[in-house]
């Protein structure tokens, strides 16, 4: 019974195992927009200014409110009729309702409205430049962790190479055919190996690690991304000039949008500033009765006072600003100020996407050749491999040289890999520029 158990539990386990979920990029993005901590604070800003629009709005409505008060007053008084000190107790109760509203104040609860329209949008394009960030980061992580792995892969592939070349050599120089030199320098070259394979492989947890943190994933031990052999995308993003992928950027891009959106509400901000130094005009209205009670004299009963004591105010308030310390002036020449710095802040960004899109069309361009170098370059040095082992094999080679050619094709390997996901990186970054979202590699 036991041993039936103990085998149930293995199944099981080897099952869980089997089952581990392996990430494809499109789930790596969407899982770290939806749960990235800055993310969820950008949403919440935007939630604020939600609830500042729904204040500004307010501004619109009149107010109104309700009051009433209650007091005593025990012992020493004044009699209202002798007007001699009297010890009595008196009772008052009062009960009002009023209402005001903004008739005219520089027209600045339009301007306050407009603005917090304007900064829900600023909020939003916030939140979508920075989703855009974090699938870049994303990406850049998830390449290098594929980058790593088919690093490892060749490593080991070496490896398997030179262990069957070293049992070979092992044969030949126990026959003497060898010199034992030739055998030391393959365990030489396999001791190496071994140590490039273990920092691969620390190299490889440690990207994965670092994916996992960005994603908040907490079982770092367990998170892989799907093992598929991707290719170099085909894209005609290349075949658009720099000036296109430019001006598509500044209709698309967040950060474009943002700097033209702050740049309004520093426009909304001065002219709310100007609406200070403009007359503002109030209406109002309130409706009061009170009830009192004295001991000195009978007084009639409470639904008579109160109807007998009713009283209707209204109102109409101009207020002119006059001088108040240069405050409202200064406000106005403050928000000229924040609106040439926006001005600026607009024009730079603009610039520094010029500077980004080039950059990146560069990069890709420069990423493209040395990719297709590095292609060439594995041809040679794989040719140059398999004719150093047949020469090898043959005894015309020594073991020193060979371990040299098949150092040189390893890192041609290496560099073949690297320059791919380096070029597949920078492609999706030029895409990025031009409007075509990271969702997938191929």
């Amino acid at each position: 019974m036991k041993k039936t158990i103990t085998v149930i539990l293995v199944l099981i386990s080897l099952n869980a195992f089997s089952q581990v979920k392996k990430w494809t990029l499109r789930e790596c993005v969407d899982y770290a927009l939806e749960n990235n901590i800055s993310i969820k604070q950008r949403e919440l800003d935007l939630q604020l200014s939600e609830i500042n629009k729904k204040d500004a709005i307010g501004n619109f409505l009149p107010t109104l409110n309700a009051s009433s008060a209650h007091s005593w007053n025990i012992g020493l008084g004044q009699d209202p009729v002798t007007f001699d000190a009297v010890t009595a107790t008196t009772r008052n109760l009062s009960l009002g309702i009023g209402s005001g509203v903004n008739i005219y104040n520089g027209l600045r609860d339009i301007n306050e409205l407009h603005r917090s329209n304007l900064q829900i949008l600023a909020s939003q394009y916030q939140l979508d430049d920075m989703k855009d960030d974090i699938a870049l980061f994303v990406a850049n992580s998830f390449l290098q962790i594929l980058f790593n792995k088919e690093r490892l892969k060749v490593l080991q592939s070496q490896q398997e190479v030179s262990r069957e070349e070293y049992q070979r050599t092992k044969d030949l120089v126990d026959a003497g055919a060898l010199p034992k030199g030739d055998l030391l320098e393959i365990q030489a070259t396999i001791a190496n190996q071994d140590q490039q394979l273990v920092n691969a492989e620390n190299t490889l947890l440690i990207s994965k690690i670092q994916l996992a943190q960005l994603l908040l994933v907490e079982d770092y031990k367990t998170f892989d991304i799907v093992d598929v052999d991707y290719q170099v995308p085909f894209s005609t993003i290349m075949d658009e000039s720099p000036e296109t992928i430019i001006a598509k950027a500044k209709e698309t891009r967040y950060d474009i949008k943002l700097a033209e959106t702050n740049n309004q509400i520093a426009e909304d901000n001065l002219k709310i500033a100007k609406g200070g130094l403009q007359p503002t005009l109030r209406g109002s209205y309130s409706f009061g009765s009170n009830y009192f009670t004295s001991q000195l004299f009978d007084t009639d009963d409470f639904e008579t006072q109160i109807s007998d004591n009713k009283s209707h105010n209204f109102s109409i308030n101009l207020s002119i600003p006059i001088f108040n310390g240069f405050g409202a002036r200064n406000n106005v020449k403050r928000n000229e100020v924040n609106l040439e710095r926006s001005k600026h802040q607009l024009e730079q960004a603009n610039l520094d996407m010029e500077t980004a899109v080039y950059q990146a069309y560069n990069d890709t361009k420069g990423a493209l050749k040395a990719y297709e170098a590095a292609q060439k370059t594995l041809l040679a040095r794989e040719e140059a491999f398999n004719y150093s082992r047949e020469r090898y094999n043959v005894g015309l080679l020594n073991a020193f040289d060979y371990s040299q050619s098949q150092n040189r094709y390893e890192a041609a390997q290496s560099d073949v890999i690297r320059t791919k996901y380096d070029y597949i990186f920078k492609l999706k970054v030029l895409e990025f520029y031009f409007g075509i979202p990271i969702t997938d590699i191929n």
